[in-house]
């Protein structure tokens, strides 16, 4: 049986013009964080896929059997599936969805252009996941939510209320690729990363500015935390990914 899906966590797809925008959520998130920005762009005449990643807005234990296999995997047939139906494709991605546009940015090479909001493109350093391997080994299969890191008030995510440790040292183990293949984006690229941010380090964003090889345009967030997709520079995330996403098309 199929776990139900959580009010507001379901996947959206419109269907628009011959380009398309695939848009891919975070770590323990959910579509419902970046639905507006989805919205923003269908709105716009794109045609856009934002999946449910497997394992994600339906229960922690559901998520608990998925791998950075699963959600990668996901990830890049959602884009075949959109770059089949539309002449060209940009990706969008928070987060851990930006770890996994970057993946998709090394396997597609094709792809029109990239917006990262926050993005996870490396594993921790080596003292974090000696740490979680040890929790893992106590059999602590959990720790506290790194969701709903918002500053603006009464703006909540719907994300889980724990971090599965066992998915979280997949999807490191999965990002050692991710950030060794930076090199292989040639896309134009946008990076949105905010001053403070409670759940990814801004090194992740200084990595990927350093290591792509197409031309990037880094813009600091002043009044945002991690899920900028729903703070304080909503407005201005959507407004500038939309208007970058029209330039690369040639809009």
């Amino acid at each position: 049986m199929t776990t139900a899906i959580m009010p507001g966590c379901e996947p959206f797809s419109a269907k628009g013009g011959p380009l398309g925008v695939l848009v891919l959520h975070g770590f323990t998130g959910n579509p419902g964080s970046l639905r507006d920005l989805a919205q923003v762009l269908a709105t716009a005449g794109f045609t856009v896929e934002l999946p449910r990643l497997p394992g994600h807005g339906t229960t922690l234990a559901d998520m608990m059997t998925t791998t950075w296999t699963d959600w990668s995997g996901a990830a890049l047939e959602a884009y075949d599936a959109l770059a089949a139906a539309c002449d060209r494709v940009a990706v969008v991605g928070l987060s851990m969805g930006g770890g996994l546009a970057a993946h998709v940015a090394e396997q597609r090479p094709g792809i029109a252009g990239l917006v990262f909001i926050n993005p996870l493109v490396k594993p921790p350093v080596r003292e974090v996941v000696d740490g979680l391997n040890q929790l893992l080994e106590a059999g602590i299969e959990t720790i506290d939510s790194i969701g709903s890191d918002i500053k603006r008030e009464g703006s909540v995510e719907a994300s889980y209320d724990a971090t599965p440790l066992a998915c979280a040292k997949s999807l490191f183990n999965g990002l050692v690729a991710v950030h060794e293949d930076l090199a292989r984006i040639t896309a134009p690229s946008l990076i949105l990363s905010s001053r403070e941010d409670h759940v990814v380090t801004s090194d992740n964003s200084d990595d990927l500015e350093a290591s792509v090889s197409g031309p990037v345009e880094r813009i600091w967030l002043e009044d945002s935390y991690h899920v900028a997709t729903m703070d304080n520079d909503q407005e201005f995330v959507e407004h500038t990914t939309l208007s970058f996403v029209k330039r690369v098309f040639g809009e």
